[in-house]
Formats: structure tokens, C-alpha cells, sequence
């Protein structure tokens, strides 16, 4: 039975680790202090190499942090990811790899960067460019029940190393994944390219959803419904339903970083310029209907998750703190945050205008979640709760609801 380890063991590579722990004997170590019951935890990278088949590189290809999203980022300059933990990591675990021993790289890269960042410095051993299709909050599920699995080669062909790690794959996952085989290039591409198309689909919706709020008499879901069932030449429900937009660690600055390799290639075009710019003037227009609304009801504004989805700490890229961005410095209002998974305090109780930035529904339908989402707080009398997702209902007639895209019969 083969032996997995795993250099990095953070929001990502823990619950990997630990998907791989339930069939392989599998170490690991970060820099930072952590534990785990099913995964050895060693105390370097040359333990974890010397005492694995496989060794998982799963550290971060980090941009600055003004790049997260959660604040306009569409006029930043263009700028690549950070690649110095991965070019660090690679040198130690070849000081310490063999032929025998296969090297898999998980971080996101642009097309290009394997072949000239990193190859050279894994000499001594072998190597699969291998990208995960995984969104925080659901990585544990989504580990073993992936749509696809990512397989990069040097020249694309599934080699015997490539037959190596997808045999190790079948041996954990819960579905039947394709596995897909390219060239280290393809297989970075495909990871960044999967994450910009899904900004796209949520920027156009979300578009949608703006000529719906504005114009009357439409219903986005609506139109979004004819949408999502046009498999002659639309394919797919999935990221179809209009309401808050593209966020969290990734999309946000992987649209930066291609946008930046869209210049260094001198195309003429800028899509993911459209598509950043579009999110935050998305974001701006529901601030500004909270801030009437609040206005003209002499109410306080709150936002129902401050993480950038249900269930999960992360404010990395966070929809709801773009929105509160405009709230503040656009409007010169207040806004308070509602979210038991961050650090802010949750209040029993609030009167005000309520955005529900969160649905756990529409957000992890796709992993069998069908419980709807529940609320953090009790919402009193007198309050306008704000729905982008148009689900919540109350029978409580001293509480207005908007459903944010749908201006049919609005009466305010």
C-alpha cells in the first residue's frame, strides 16, 4: 500500500490529507502548528519526503492580500501569483527525493509556470502537475467526489506515473470522476480557466438581475430558469441563479492574475477586466438600494454573513465586505455584520434593514445540501429584510421583504 505525505496542511491540504488517511498510511507538515487524528503530523519536510511514495505539495500561490476581492480590485494594477513558498517547498523536497518517489503539485499556477518555474528544481525525482476543482467550506466531500480529477504530464500522454496516481485516486473517491489527462499547461489551464468561466456565468446572471431590479415587472428567476434548461446551447444549471456575486480566495485573484497574463501576451481584449468590473458595479447597486431603503425608513443596515459563504470563517474575497465597501465609503453609512463563523459578535436580535448574503441551499446544492438556510439572528418588527437570492418568506406582516431582482408588483 502506497505511502502519502503532504507538504502543507492548511484550509486545503488538511482535509486532503486526511480524505487520503482513511485508505493510505499519510504524514504531513506546515509551518504552521497542527494536529489530526487520522494524519502523522512530522516536524519537517524531510520527514514527511523520506517516509512517502507520494508526496502532495499543497502551499499557497498567494497574491497581496488587496487582490482578495473584498474591496474594487478591477483598477489595480495586473500582477501574477507569488510563487515563492512552491519554488521554496520544491528545492527542499528534492534535496531529499528519489526516482522512486512521485512529487504531485496541487497549488494554482497560470499556463506556463510549471514548465518554467518549477521543473527544474525536481530533478531527482518524478512529477504530476495535479490542480484541485475544490471550494472551501465542502473540501472534505468534495475530495472524494470530485467532477473531475486534474492530471498534468509533460508532454500530456498518461504516463505510468499519471496510471500511478489516478490507481491511488480510485482507491478514496465516493463518485466516478472523469480523469482528465494534459500537459502540465493544459492542466494549469483548465484549473484557472474552470474558476474564471464560473465568474463569468455569476457576472452575467448578476447582470440579469440588475436589468430586473431596475427596469420592472421582471422576475430574474425567471429568466434564469428558461436559461438553465437550454441544453441545446446553454449547458447547465449550475451557477445560474442570480444573487450575491463571484467571491472567495480564488476567483477574484485568479481573474487579476490572468488579466495580467492577458497583457504580458499583448491581446487585444481584456474579458476579465469586464468580468471584475461588472462584479463591482453589481456590488454598488445593492448597496445603494440598502442605503435608500435605510434612508427612507430610518433604519440601520446589517449583512447576514460576512464570510464569503455559509458555514466557513474565510472572509478571503468576501461579496458581503465588497457591498459593505460602498455601504461605507460611498454612502458614508454604517453597516454591521452578522456571521457566528467569523469573529464578529452575533446579536440575538436586530431591527434594520437585513441583507441574507448567505443560502446554504443554492450555495452546496450540489453536495446534497437541501436544508435551507437558517438565521443567525431573529429579525424584529419593522425590519426590511433584503433577499438577492429571493427565498425567504414570513407570514409576520410587520416585516417587509425585497426580493432583490424581482420587480414585478413592488410596491417600495
Amino acid at each position: 500500500m502506497k505511502k502519502i505525505g503532504f507538504v502543507g496542511l492548511g484550509k486545503l491540504g488538511m482535509p486532503c490529507a486526511e480524505a487520503f488517511a482513511t485508505k493510505y498510511e499519510t504524514s504531513g507538515y506546515d509551518v504552521a502548528p497542527v494536529t489530526s487524528d487520522t494524519v502523522a503530523v512530522k516536524d519537517n519536510i524531510k520527514d514527511v519526503v523520506e517516509s512517502s511514495d507520494i508526496i502532495f505539495i499543497a502551499v499557497p500561490t498567494p497574491h497581496d492580500p488587496k487582490y482578495d476581492g473584498s474591496q474594487p480590485i478591477s483598477h489595480l494594477e495586473n500582477k501574477d501569483f507569488d510563487y515563492s513558498i512552491v519554488i521554496d517547498v520544491c528545492k527542499e523536497v528534492n534535496e531529499h527525493a528519489t526516482k522512486q518517489q512521485l512529487v504531485v503539485l496541487i497549488s494554482t499556477v497560470l499556463p506556463g509556470t510549471t514548465r518554467k518555474n518549477f521543473i527544474n528544481l525536481l530533478l531527482n525525482t518524478r512529477f504530476i502537475y495535479n490542480p484541485y476543482l475544490i471550494a472551501m467550506g465542502s473540501v472534505s466531500w468534495a475530495m472524494v467526489n470530485p467532477e473531475m480529477v486534474i492530471i498534468g504530464t509533460e508532454d500530456g500522454s498518461e504516463t505510468t506515473d499519471a496510471k500511478e496516481l489516478i490507481d491511488v485516486y480510485k482507491e478514496i473517491m465516493q463518485n466516478d470522476p472523469r480523469y482528465v489527462v494534459g500537459t502540465w499547461d493544459e492542466a494549469e489551464a483548465i484549473k484557472i480557466f474552470y474558476n474564471t468561466f464560473i465568474s463569468a456565468k455569476i457576472g452575467l446572471v448578476n447582470m440579469i438581475q440588475d436589468v430586473a431590479e431596475k427596469s420592472g415587472n421582471i422576475n430574474v428567476d425567471v429568466v434564469t430558469n428558461a436559461l438553465k434548461h437550454s441544453t441545446m446551447r446553454i449547458t447547465g444549471h449550475k451557477y445560474l441563479t442570480a444573487g450575491m456575486g463571484d467571491a472567495g480566495p480564488c476567483h477574484p485573484r485568479d481573474n487579476i492574475a490572468l488579466r495580467y497574463m492577458a497583457q504580458e501576451l499583448g491581446l487585444n481584449y481584456d474579458l476579465f477586466d469586464a468580468i471584475m468590473g461588472a462584479r463591482e458595479i453589481q456590488a454598488k447597486n445593492i448597496a445603494t438600494r440598502l442605503c435608500r431603503l435605510a434612508g427612507e425608513y430610518n433604519l440601520p443596515i446589517y449583512i447576514h454573513g460576512k464570510a464569503y459563504k455559509p458555514n466557513v470563517p474565510y472572509i478571503d474575497g468576501s461579496y458581503s465586505l465588497l457591498i459593505g465597501h460602498y455601504i461605507e465609503n460611498e454612502y458614508n453609512n454604517k453597516v454591521t455584520y452578522i456571521d457566528p463563523e467569523t469573529e464578529d459578535s452575533t446579536p440575538t436580535s436586530v431591527q434594520g434593514v437585513v441583507l441574507l448574503a448567505h443560502n446554504q441551499t443554492v450555495t452546496y446544492g450540489y453536495a446534497g445540501v437541501t436544508e435551507e438556510q437558517k438565521l443567525y439572528c431573529e429579525i424584529e418588527d419593522g425590519s426590511i429584510v433584503v433577499d438577492p437570492w429571493r427565498t425567504y418568506t414570513t407570514d409576520n406582516p410587520k416585516i417587509m421583504v425585497v426580493h432583490y431582482g424581482n420587480s414585478r408588483n413592488r410596491k417600495f
